[in-house]
């Protein structure tokens, strides 16, 4: 695990649209269910670092459902009806360019930004991105490369035709 922490907490950030401390909380949380004996456990099925982003994806999934319970539950008890759920948009600190590419990268849609985060920003395969992201093969592939052409459109649009 210490060998792929950085990476790890990469993804887990990823998973938490760049909010740093959710990122921390939901690595913890992970790491903790794979050292508790028996409640995450390792079979040798894909390569460890595939089984790591499984782990740290399911948990910010669950970690995300279960607040948006809360804030549901908030809600209604609050204003008696539900008010519009509108998601924390992450926090991004690096390069205006980096900010670009996010901004396309908004323009796709999410099973296209997790592909392509995993192959290009964690050089998973697209078999390991698969298994991480709990699909086939054919519809990681698909999804890849929708992903690509889409992100091309769109900086071609934005006039990056040369950056």
């Amino acid at each position: 695990m210490e060998k792929n922490h950085t990476s790890a907490f990469g993804w887990a950030l990823y998973c938490c649209n760049g909010d740093r401390e959710e990122a921390a909380d939901v690595l913890h949380s992970a790491y903790v269910q794979i050292l508790e004996k028996g409640r995450q456990a390792f079979r040798g099925k894909s390569s460890f670092k595939t089984w790591l982003f499984s782990v740290i994806r399911n948990t910010a999934r669950k970690r995300r459902f279960q607040v948006s319970q809360r804030l549901r539950k908030f809600q209604n008890l609050v204003f008696g009806t539900r008010a519009d759920e509108k998601g924390i948009e992450g926090r991004f600190h690096e390069s205006e360019i980096r900010d670009r590419i996010l901004d396309l990268l908004g323009h796709l849609s999410q099973r296209q930004r997790q592909v392509l985060q995993l192959v290009f920003y964690h050089n998973l395969t697209l078999e390991e991105a698969a298994v991480v992201m709990g699909i086939s093969v054919g519809s990681a592939r698909t999804h890849y490369d929708r992903g690509k052409s889409r992100l091309r459109a769109e900086m071609q649009k934005a006039g990056w035709n040369n950056e």
